[in-house]
């Protein structure tokens, strides 16, 4: 048996072809939504915070101490606000392990039942939301003289496309007859 490698003389077109048969796919970006962009631009600010803070502090030997404040308020803008694209896409922490051993009506009406009371929470986490707002509002931050009704705020609007993201999945699980709950196979793509 021989171990010498075997070469075959391949031509400037096939050389070509090789390179015209691997199309790239395209960037579908219409999967995303308001909340996401939004989230990755809070992102991008606090990733820079963070980096001038670390800059700061370990280049410079001089830490600038409102980066920290700024970076905790854009994670609490991105918690928030990204959990919207969670709802929206029904990827919060779910146990879907009982409705395989339910009947169809009872799991559907339990499902109903669970989008129900995600739209009551979300819409009573706004309420309390607005509430704090009010009582404590117009205290400053910390190192930056600017209010914290910025976050609490970006924490509202995160509650208030919670709601509404909420509102849609049900309508959507209405429409379809059945959720996540009943069917995780046909959001994770493992269902035909």
């Amino acid at each position: 048996m021989s171990t010498a490698e075997i070469h075959r003389q391949i031509t400037a077109d096939e050389i070509a072809h090789t390179f015209e048969e691997e199309a790239t796919p395209k960037v579908d970006l219409g999967i995303y939504a308001f909340e996401d962009w939004v989230a990755l631009a809070i992102f991008w600010v606090m990733a820079l915070a963070v980096f001038l803070q670390f800059f700061t502090r370990y280049v410079l030997n001089d830490s600038y101490a409102w980066t920290e404040e700024i970076a905790t308020y854009c994670l609490i803008g991105v918690v928030f606000i990204g959990a919207s694209m969670c709802v929206r896409l029904s990827r919060h922490i779910q146990v879907d392990l009982i409705y395989r051993y339910l009947p169809h009506l009872v799991a559907r009406t339990l499902s109903t039942v669970i989008d129900l009371i995600r739209i009551a929470f979300f819409g009573y986490a706004i309420k309390l939301v607005w509430v704090y707002i009010q009582i404590i509002g117009d205290e400053s931050m910390t190192t930056i003289n600017l209010p914290k009704d910025y976050v609490y705020y970006a924490v509202l609007a995160g509650f208030v496309l919670m709601f509404a993201r909420s509102v849609q999945v049900a309508l959507q699980h209405l429409r379809q007859g059945y959720s996540i709950l009943e069917r995780p196979g046909a959001y994770d793509g493992f269902e035909g």
